[in-house]
């Protein structure tokens, strides 16, 4: 019998996953916390914001693998020193590039002055810039912020990137660390922010950093696109900004406390776009087959990719 599989997926229906896991290899026991018969047979972890505990007595655990982009929710556990292996797949990069292009064209095409026209019955076009005049920056340069960039540069916008340690990429002006931070920011209309959250980047989203966007751009004003971590986001400053039109608008995928309270603000925020943190769903189908094949190569004596450094956190 194969080594077996521990499914741990918090808060998502786990029947999502058994069906796509089975059919990618039917010959691999899959056990669905907290239900795991021998806890001796499981060698794979699959974990999304699981419980503490799930990971207890597995004295046979050989990696462990995250279920989302993210992998916050793993680090923050008392994990035994075994590989944490991040889910880096087409499907997903896709679904948040996707979101990213969605988000830049919806704030650059003016379509929260058209939907406030709309309401009011107006009829009146509304002077539109050319992408080339837009300037969209990019914090992180990851797979996920690599690939929105590419998109975004074959659209026209002049697209730059920041990430903490440096990073060259194709058509894209790149900036890194502290002392790269502010130049970054000054050259910046859309801010896109697909960061990882560790203890250096949380909080990163405050008043000095929408203070510091562009003002003599194209836009009415900077705007912010979130769709990295809620706890990149210091929301106190982050609706301050918004009141104040330090930020002309913000589309928020997520948030620090999630689901977000049905008595926060930003839900009827007239500068803010909202989505309960749909900008990049891991679909079972399109990543158990990847998955399997990661393991089914390590079994072969293959190094495991797209690893997890425990000391940056991502």
């Amino acid at each position: 019998m194969k080594p077996a599989i521990l499914l741990a997926t918090g808060p998502w229906n786990p029947k999502l996953w058994e069906g796509p896991l089975a059919a990618a290899d039917p010959d691999r026991p899959v056990f669905t916390y907290p239900d795991v018969p021998d806890r001796a047979a499981v060698r794979y972890a699959l974990l999304w914001k699981s419980p503490a505990d799930a990971l207890a007595r597995l004295p046979n655990l050989a990696a462990i693998f995250s279920l989302g982009a993210g992998v916050d929710h793993v680090v923050g556990l008392d994990l035994p020193p075994v590989p944490i292996v991040r889910i880096v797949d087409p499907d997903l990069t896709m679904r948040m590039t996707e979101h990213v292009v969605l988000h830049v064209l919806y704030h650059h095409r003016k379509i929260p002055q058209y939907q406030e026209q709309q309401k009011k019955h107006i009829w009146r076009e509304l002077r539109q810039p050319a992408a080339n005049a837009v300037r969209v920056g990019i914090m992180g340069l990851g797979e996920l912020g690599r690939d929105a960039a590419d998109v975004l540069v074959r659209l026209g916008f002049q697209v730059s990137g920041w990430s903490r340690t440096a990073k060259a990429v194709p058509g894209v002006a790149c900036f890194a660390g502290a002392d790269g931070l502010a130049p970054f920011l000054a050259r910046t209309d859309i801010l896109v922010v697909l960061l990882p959250l560790t203890p250096g980047t949380r909080g990163i989203l405050d008043r000095r950093v929408f203070e510091g966007l562009a003002r003599d751009g194209a836009l009415p004003g900077p705007v912010v696109i979130n769709a990295g971590r809620g706890g990149l986001q210091n929301e106190a400053d982050l609706l301050a900004a918004l009141d104040d039109g330090t930020l002309a608008g913000a589309s928020l995928d997520v948030f620090v406390n999630e689901p977000l309270a049905k008595e926060s603000r930003f839900w009827d925020h007239p500068r803010v776009m909202l989505t309960p943190h749909a900008a990049a769903s891991s679909e079972a189908s399109a990543l158990a087959p990847g998955i399997l094949a990661q393991i089914e190569a390590f079994e072969r004596g293959e190094p495991l990719r797209n690893l997890v450094d425990r000391e940056r956190a991502y």
